[in-house]
């Protein structure tokens, strides 16, 4: 516990104070971060992880992350056709290697990049928000899971009796799950009062649900493939934490999430 606590302060006052800076220290961070999760990815799978098909994975990353914000300059192609040419490239893998490394392979890597490389680009996006309250919404949607997650722990330990998931997470429970809605719900209501000229308690209520209900399920997401795997954590880069998949699965879904079906004010 004392070396979960002293690697949470620690690596939470580095995310949080370039999160406070933006701009480039922040991208570059979250750039740093997707590279790592996508290794732990591959390295999860069994996959080489620096063979060719994860250089592929490397470089595909960090397309995702390319700041066209701060390098002043529109997208050179749309999320769709970025999104196919990329599938295009891991197919023709197959064909190249003469299925040595085959679509089971290819097709997984490929996911990996959209679940890892879109999770962490959306998370510079909401930082980069043209409002020009990026801190805020960044802010919102982080406080709102880990409130969930908090909210979870505490009420599942309390009064859980009901098992949630048990297949995949056995110690998860209902009671936790609807207590980390609820504390979710409460902490954006608080943030639309204190901002009601930008935020509604409608849209916050949205926000706060959607954030608990899809972080809890980007965990059981992480959850799941852990335990195809036979792995307890994805990586060991922070000690009594584990990878940064570990402690960022319930972001790469929640960002992107909010974003894609417009729920931010500034839509």
């Amino acid at each position: 516990m004392k070396q979960r606590l002293i690697t949470g302060i620690v690596a939470g006052a580095l995310f949080l104070g370039l999160c406070f800076l933006g701009g480039w220290p922040y991208q570059l961070l979250l750039t740093a971060m997707a590279l790592i999760g996508y290794y732990e990815f591959v390295k999860m799978t069994g996959t080489a992880t620096f063979g060719g098909t994860a250089v592929l994975g490397y470089a595909s990353v960090v397309c995702f992350m390319i700041p066209w914000n701060l390098l002043g300059t529109s997208e050179l192609l749309s999320w769709e056709q970025g999104i196919w040419l990329l599938m295009l490239l891991f197919l023709l893998v197959t064909v190249f290697s003469k299925n040595k490394l085959d679509i089971k392979i290819t097709a997984l890597m490929f996911t990996g990049i959209v679940y890892i490389g879109m999770g962490f680009s959306y998370m510079a996006i909401a930082r980069g928000a043209g409002d020009g309250h990026g801190l805020l919404w960044t802010f919102l949607l982080l406080c709102c899971i880990w409130g969930s997650d908090a909210g979870a722990y505490f009420v599942g330990r309390s009064f859980g009796r009901n098992k949630l998931w048990p297949a995949i997470s056995p110690n998860k429970t209902i009671e936790g799950a609807l207590g980390g809605v609820v504390i979710s719900a409460v902490l954006s209501i608080v943030f639309a009062l204190l901002v009601p000229d930008l935020l509604t308690i409608g849209r916050a209520l949205l926000i706060g649900v959607s954030c608990a209900v899809l972080g809890q399920l980007g965990d059981l997401v992480q959850s799941a493939y852990k335990r195809v795997y036979g792995i307890k954590d994805s990586g060991s880069l922070l000690p009594g934490h584990g990878g940064i998949l570990d402690r960022c699965d319930s972001w790469i879904i929640v960002f992107p999430f909010v974003h894609i079906v417009m729920l931010m004010p500034y839509y």
